[in-house]
């Protein structure tokens, strides 16, 4: 690690409100992990949540964390038994590292491994600062066609990926996506990239809708100006991706018989779940926490053109500027997704 400085800049929330730029020593890797230069981090909305409400659910800021859970870097050095990556190899870190044996783990279901540590979750901290360790199995190389803010918005594209899969999007599903945001906007670009058919979007944004349209959506709902049950779209999949437990209700109105219903939003503890529809139309209607195995496909959608990330990007912050990158989504409505240059 001689070409690796001694200390790095990091951006610590404190709690509600409060972010410092801080020094902090650079780690040191493991036997099996990797360190890496961060170089591109995702500005995601539970980074907003922290910062705005110090917690989500049972997840509490109770010390100095630093955030950041959606990035890229670079290689720089590697534990003792890591033989992965070379040194200077550009890779897309999967924020969540499983125990790897209890019993979730061991079914392939690791996103619900108990003992996960993840990015920039109360208390493991994430990646809104120069350098990171990850286990080297976690850090997924990327072919030069992705940029650093692509890379690591491979981790919210996974989210789209795994939603896909737990939906069974197939040629010819007919998919109905709440919500135009970040995670939105991968669904409708996954969704096409899976085979559906028809996809359309709804949302309260009509810039955002516009470019729900450019990058797929085969038509798109304000629903802000109509009321989505009088569409006329009967779809066989919703992506719940607003987390507005109103939206839901509604929108899982308009699901086909022995359709599938996703929710993937997070916005109020509970929604108001129309039964007698779910009953009597035999919705299959799940949650999806995170993402496991996705990463080889997230590259491969990316990389071939058929999902475009760099679209999302709106706007760019330096590491000093990481209060700025959380705030402006409020600010201005032109926002998408807000990165951070390390």
């Amino acid at each position: 690690m001689s070409d690796v400085p001694a200390t790095m800049k990091v951006a610590v929330l404190y709690g509600i409100h409060d972010i410092r730029i801080e020094e902090r020593p650079v780690p040191r890797p493991a036997p099996d992990e990797v360190l890496i230069r961060v170089a591109s981090v995702g500005t995601c909305g539970s980074d907003v949540h922290y910062y705005e409400h110090g917690r989500i659910g049972d997840f509490v800021v109770e010390q100095p964390l630093v955030l950041g859970h959606e990035p890229s870097g670079v290689v720089v050095a590697r534990g003792s038994d890591a033989r992965r990556h070379e040194i200077g190899a550009r890779v897309a870190l999967e924020p969540g590292v499983p125990c790897s044996v209890c019993g979730e783990c061991k079914a392939g279901r690791y996103n619900l491994c108990p003992r996960m540590r993840f990015f920039g979750t109360p208390p493991i901290d994430g990646a809104f600062c120069g350098y990171v360790v990850l286990r080297e199995d976690f850090a997924h190389p990327v072919p030069d066609a992705l940029s650093d803010d692509a890379a690591g918005l491979l981790e919210p594209l996974s989210v789209g990926v795994w939603a896909s899969r737990k939906s069974r999007i197939a040629p010819g599903s007919r998919v109905l996506i709440t919500g135009a945001g970040p995670i939105g906007l991968v669904a409708t670009q996954t969704a096409r990239a899976f085979g559906a058919s028809e996809v359309v979007v709804t949302d309260v944004n009509p810039r955002r809708l516009e470019v729900a349209e450019e990058l797929g959506a085969t038509g798109t709902i304000d629903v802000s100006r109509e009321n989505l049950a009088d569409a006329g779209f009967t779809p066989d999949v919703l992506l719940e991706c607003s987390g507005v437990p109103a939206a839901a209700g509604q929108a899982i109105r308009t699901v086909a018989r022995a359709g599938r219903v996703v929710l993937i939003g997070m916005g109020g503890d509970e929604i108001p779940l129309p039964l007698a529809h779910v009953q009597n139309f035999e919705l299959e209607v799940t949650g999806t926490f995170r993402y496991a195995n996705t990463w080889p496909t997230a590259i491969a959608l990316a990389a071939s053109g058929e999902v475009d990330l760099d679209r999302l990007v709106t706007h760019r912050f330096g590491l000093d500027e990481v209060e700025q990158a959380l705030t402006i989504a409020g600010k201005d409505d032109s926002v998408i997704k807000a990165v951070v240059r390390a």
